[in-house]
């Protein structure tokens, strides 16, 4: 089982919010077709709603379609078991009240290849990290009104 460890590309999470529990599906194309040309690997795809009350509840696949609107059917049994009760509760946690959310696991199958042999090289990853795109375009508003700013007479 350590070999197959070994062979895997990095492994990161995304927990995303459907403000009042409004999910249209149109990502699940886009994830899908991640997962068809070998980018990724689905490893987890859990989903939750936080209530009114704070309470955090784990949502079924089928109850996301109950209209048939999109089908989720390909997602079912994403499950690797590597999240836990614990984990859902803590995704609840960054919800407002009154939303829901998808947890994504995901193998980054693209980048399998470099990571193995970085390894085999004995070299380890020591921090990793992701700016949000929100956070990293307040900064680049920040940094133009520091440059029209230096530019005025």
């Amino acid at each position: 089982m350590n070999e197959d460890f070994e062979d895997m590309g990095p492994v990161d999470f995304l927990v995303i919010e459907f403000p009042g529990n409004r999910m249209t599906g149109e990502g699940f194309p886009l994830l899908l077709d991640l997962v068809d040309r070998g980018i990724i690997r689905v490893l987890d795809l859990l989903f939750v709603r936080k209530d009114i009350d704070g309470s955090i509840v784990a949502l079924d696949l089928r109850e996301l379609d109950a209209d048939g609107e999109f089908d989720l059917s390909v997602f079912e049994g994403s499950s690797s078991g590597l999240l836990g009760q614990d984990d859902l509760d803590e995704a609840g946690t960054a919800l407002e009240p009154g939303s829901s959310a998808g947890i994504l696991v995901y193998e980054n199958l693209w980048a399998a290849p470099l990571a193995r042999a970085l390894r085999r090289g004995g070299a380890q990853l020591v921090a990793d990290g992701r700016v949000p795109v929100q956070a990293l375009l307040a900064s680049l508003d920040a940094a133009e009104a520091r440059a029209v700013g230096e530019a005025a007479p």
